[in-house]
């Protein structure tokens, strides 16, 4: 069986390793527009900003290590055209210029999502870059060196990143984005109020509710005004983060898709064509929370679902469990982890939601130091399965994420959260864990018991 894999960034690296660790008799050939494979993005901040000193270290595989488990690897090779029809496909070789065709019995298409480039005037001044690949962070380390003045576009969890590492280096740093709340897709009002007050004690500034008009150029070249509905902004260089759309025009009108061109796929990662396979950002995936379609790009994601095409290229053997969007952030000393819907996200998902919030000490007050803790449950209306959460600390608190990821995909209620079994040992935690405490205060707001049990640490 021939199998074609086009795109390799994290689902197709995790695509081609399975699919070649189990099985002796599939011809996989990879076909990859850039000149590297398993690039990880979400570092980028973290090489801006002199955590990760080399940009190398941010691939966990290459080519050379494909070609030793089996693949045929074809880097810098474009497809143009895929005929589903008759399975082939037209690649174009970007070394040479040679444009030949390519058959497969399997296709598996893993091309990824770009970074979205909205139409404004100026957009292709050189000041302006955008932020994704191994080029582009070479790029902005180059050029952040001899500049003051910097603005980023988007305050989602790359721009917010960019922003802290630009600020630790002592740069000048303007926020800008359209919305009137920074991390607006993973935290509710009451996380990032908090966030927003840190950044602007560190002298960054933030412009909200400011949509981007253009961008001008000085006579020079060597600044370039950013133009908002509100205000200008002289720059030195402009980053653009504004959101991902999927790369998936290959496809377009060829499978099912949801409106922003995310390609749908089963429990298999099968899209709605026979033979033809798809995961990662270019997908679609099964939302838990409300148990329909959305897009969420993240490497996680991508991952799990790679590694799903590898274990079903031949036949069903394993379901994919879907996403609850699950995230964490370190800024400015706050650890922040996400799952699910928020508050203010709920309705947009077809859900009727309610929430606490809830603060309190990590552990227990005699212990000799402490940090506080600010969390929020949100919960079904209706039958108080929970369905997201947020936490923050500048303790890491983040596992508990992880551990609400794992209520909403287990579908458990409010109830169930309280009354879980989690160990006590004063240097972590409660005889009450934290998460105890916070399901606990969602059923004293239903009315379900009298008060949050709280322990009495004088006593103890």
């Amino acid at each position: 069986m021939k199998v074609v894999v086009v795109g390799c960034t994290h689902a197709g690296t995790a695509a081609v390793k399975t699919i070649l660790s189990e099985n002796n008799d599939v011809d996989v050939t990879v076909y990859e527009r850039n000149d590297n494979v398993s690039f990880l993005s979400c570092g980028i901040a973290l090489y801006v900003g002199g955590v990760v000193e080399d940009a190398q270290s941010l691939f966990y595989s290459n080519p050379e290590e494909l070609e030793s488990l089996g693949a045929n690897v074809n880097m810098e090779h474009d497809v143009k055209n895929i005929d589903t029809d008759n399975k082939t496909l037209t690649v174009e070789n970007l070394k040479t210029g040679e444009t030949f065709e390519e058959s497969y019995d399997k296709l598996v298409m893993t091309t990824g999502s770009w970074p979205i480039i909205p139409p404004i005037k100026g957009i292709e001044s050189k000041n302006v870059v955008l932020c994704k690949n191994y080029n582009q962070a070479k790029e902005l380390i180059e050029r952040k060196t001899d500049k003051q003045k910097i603005t980023v576009v988007g305050g989602g969890y790359i721009g917010i990143e960019l922003v802290e590492a630009f600020a630790n280096d002592g740069k000048d740093v303007t926020l800008i984005d359209g919305l009137d709340r920074i991390l607006n897709k993973y935290l509710d009002n009451e996380f990032t109020d908090i966030l927003e007050t840190e950044l602007k004690d560190r002298g960054i500034k933030i412009q909200l509710n400011e949509m981007v008009q253009g961008f001008v150029d000085s006579e020079s070249g060597d600044t370039t005004t950013v133009v908002t509905s509100e205000g200008e902004y002289e720059s030195e260089l402009v980053i653009l983060c504004v959101g991902f759309r999927p790369s998936t025009e290959l496809l377009k009108g060829k499978v099912d898709m949801i409106g922003n061109g995310a390609i749908i796929v089963d429990d298999y990662m099968r899209t709605s064509i026979p033979d033809v396979y798809a995961a990662g950002d270019n997908c679609a995936v099964h939302y838990n929370p409300n148990g329909g379609h959305a897009y969420i790009p993240l490497a996680t994601n991508a991952v799990r679902m790679g590694f799903l095409v590898g274990k079903n290229i031949k036949d069903t053997k394993m379901k994919y469990r879907g996403t609850q969007s699950t995230s964490g952030l370190h800024l400015f000393g706050f650890n922040i982890g996400s799952t699910g819907v928020t508050a203010a996200s709920s309705g947009a998902f077809g859900l009727e939601t309610k929430s606490v919030l809830f603060e309190d000490y990590y552990r227990p007050e005699f212990m000799p130091t402490n940090e506080k803790l600010l969390m929020k449950l949100v919960y079904e209306k209706e039958t108080l399965r929970i369905v997201g959460g947020q936490v923050m600390s500048k303790y890491d608190i983040t596992q508990s994420a992880n551990t609400l990821s794992l209520a909403i995909q287990g579908r458990m209620t409010i109830e169930d959260l309280a009354l879980v079994d989690f160990f006590f040992q004063p240097h972590f935690d409660r005889p009450w864990n934290y998460l105890n405490l916070l399901a606990q205060k969602a059923l004293e707001q239903e009315g379900l018991i009298n008060h949050v049990e709280k322990e009495s640490f004088d006593q103890a």
